[in-house]
């Protein structure tokens, strides 16, 4: 009989719980206030809009909807429930300076949480945790910390420009030999070069993708090798260049000439400088060497988070029902392979924190400040040091310490990667800003820039370490400022954020965009908001009618003495822009923490 009673009473419960969810989900959707916005139909209930959406940073659709609409409007997510979207620069800057009333969906975050392997990292606690870890963290951060770790920014960025040439040579020397293969692409893989040249960069293609969920990063060491460095030989050892010599080519000569069919050497650059950030954020997040630029051994680390980042974006149905039913998360089983890769993270991620609280709490942590030593200067060194501390409100546990070394991996070396790709496409779509830009640098007289620096006691280095007169000659060019500050107003790296209401609350709109009956718009708890970064970025109201138009000269000082000083209606964190969002520590600054890290790369 007991068992007769659950073989009845359980598919009655599950029935009711399905259909009284999705009851409250159609009865909050019915009575949400965006119901009353303008926007586009809907072309399918369950879908609604986000199909068409799928490719909107390449076909202008929010900037449509936007003409159509206005700046603030509906469109249709699943089940067709309604969405916000806005343009409107006040709304954004109060939706995002008010992060604790409008945090990430529950969708969002468990997204993100599945790509840093937990639940812990800044990118994506809320309320308190949120506030204290970014308290703790922020030292790492700061400007003069971040100025410190120029040396090796510097060092990476010579040796990929040394592999490149050597790509170049290369092809020069074999002018009908295959292009070179992706190094970010599993060995047999096929699929790169299958495709056909195109000659414009799109946000959708594999070489440009960029949005707000982190593509795989680490998709390259899933598979058992990777594809060598160009510039080491059959015998293992790097080939010095002459641009590793410090030799900068300043005239026609030195240019390599093309293929005779007009076609130059082809090199992915989104897969080389994917491998020189990764080098990076290992070694100046958490002194870890991955050694991905020099091809010299497979990085166990970044073969587990390549496991975890393709399954994490695998779609899957089940991910959908989560979001209505949050109890199916509890039965959601791991698969092997990637419960194994969560269990590399952890033991690694241990050993780098253990690692470093010996080399802290040892006599000779006290060498690590020395003049020129970045040895101790990584930021997981510097999240031990405050962990010391006495004040709990200064120190995270263990398992957050872990979730930080994966968030500032996954989101630390991808979205640079990207901006430093669509720099290249920028210049190289605008010839005149190219050469400006390089007749700028090649004015600069640092020492360390024409020849490699030696000592009695050492052999000359073929990466010069940048001395603090060469850095603050470099940082002050302003054209190459202006050039980085358009590069991140046009192709921001991450083109758009989600946010939802906490509670029932009223968001203001721009008096100049919105009607004197309408200003402000009503939403309610758990309506969700989106927000297209990119398209406020090149907004014509705050950026002229070329604002969708890569041109540095608007960072310049004008004819009537405005600049890039001057205040544009979005708030955003740098530059009037909201590329690395906004925020107040007051109610939740959820702005970019490593802005000045990236702008700095």
């Amino acid at each position: 009989m007991p068992l007769l009673l659950v073989v009845l009473v359980v598919p009655v419960a599950v029935a009711l719980y399905v259909a009284s969810t999705f009851i409250v989900l159609l009865v909050r959707q019915h009575l949400s206030p965006l119901r009353s916005l303008p926007g586009p139909p809907s072309p399918s209930f369950f879908l609604g809009n986000l199909r068409e959406m799928h490719d909107q940073e390449n076909n202008g659709l929010v900037h449509r909807w936007s003409s159509l609409y206005g700046p603030t409007f509906v469109y249709r997510g699943f089940l067709s429930g309604c969405r916000l979207m806005t343009t409107d620069p006040v709304a954004a800057s109060y939706i995002l300076g008010r992060a604790y009333d409008f945090p990430k969906p529950d969708f969002v975050r468990d997204g993100l949480s599945d790509m840093i392997g937990g639940h812990e990292g800044i990118l994506v606690v809320e309320g308190e945790d949120h506030r204290r870890q970014r308290k703790v963290l922020t030292p790492a951060f700061s400007a003069s910390h971040i100025r410190s770790l120029s040396p090796i920014f510097w060092q990476k960025a010579v040796e990929l420009r040394s592999i490149w040439l050597d790509i170049i040579s290369s092809s020069h020397a074999h002018p009908h030999a295959p292009a070179p293969p992706d190094p970010l692409t599993p060995s047999g893989s096929t699929a790169m070069h299958d495709q056909p040249a195109s000659p414009t960069l799109s946000r959708s293609s594999t070489s440009g993708q960029s949005s707000s969920f982190l593509p795989n990063p680490f998709s390259s060491f899933v598979s058992s090798k990777v594809a060598p460095s160009p510039d080491v030989n059959s015998t293992g050892t790097r080939r010095r260049t002459r641009m590793q010599e410090g030799v900068l080519p300043t005239s026609e000569k030195d240019k390599p000439d093309t293929w005779s069919d007009g076609r130059g050497p082809r090199v992915d650059v989104l897969a080389w400088f994917a491998r020189a950030t990764l080098d990076v954020i290992g070694e100046a997040g958490f002194g870890y060497t991955f050694d991905s630029l020099s091809g010299g051994k497979e990085s166990e680390l970044a073969q587990a988070f390549g496991v975890i980042f393709s399954t994490a974006r695998k779609f899957r149905v089940l991910t959908i029902l989560q979001v209505w039913f949050p109890i199916l998360r509890k039965f959601q089983r791991q698969p092997t392979e990637l419960k194994e890769a969560h269990e590399t993270m952890h033991r690694i991620g241990l050993g780098l924190i253990e690692e470093k609280r010996t080399e802290i709490m040892s006599e000779k942590s006290s060498a690590f400040a020395s003049e020129g030593n970045t040895d101790g200067r990584d930021i997981l060194s510097v999240l031990i040091r405050s962990n010391l501390s006495s004040d709990p409100s200064q120190r995270l546990s263990t398992s957050e310490t872990l979730c930080q070394i994966s968030t500032f991996l996954a989101a630390g070396h991808e979205t640079t990667a990207s901006a430093l790709t669509w720099s290249l496409y920028a210049l190289a779509s605008a010839p005149a800003v190219q050469h400006k830009l390089r007749a700028e640098l090649r004015s600069i007289s640092a020492p360390s820039l024409s020849s490699p620096s030696s000592s009695e006691s050492s052999p000359p280095s073929p990466y010069p370490a940048p001395s603090a007169e060469d850095l603050t000659e470099i940082f002050t060019c302003q054209y190459l400022d202006a050039v980085v500050r358009e590069v991140l107003r046009v192709h921001s790296p991450v083109t758009s954020t989600m946010r939802v209401a906490a509670h029932d609350n009223v968001i203001p709109l721009s008096p100049s965009l919105s009607s004197p009956s309408s200003p402000s718009i009503k939403v309610n708890k758990g309506d969700i908001i989106s927000i297209p970064i990119s398209a406020l970025n090149q907004s014509v109201e705050d950026w002229g009618e070329d604002g969708r138009v890569f041109r540095p000269e608007r960072w310049l000082h004008d004819h009537e003495g405005q600049g890039w000083e001057r205040r544009s209606r979005v708030q955003g964190l740098w530059g009037n822009m909201l590329t690395f969002l906004n925020g107040n520590p007051i109610n939740g600054n959820r702005a970019c923490i490593g802005w000045r890290f990236a702008i700095n790369e």
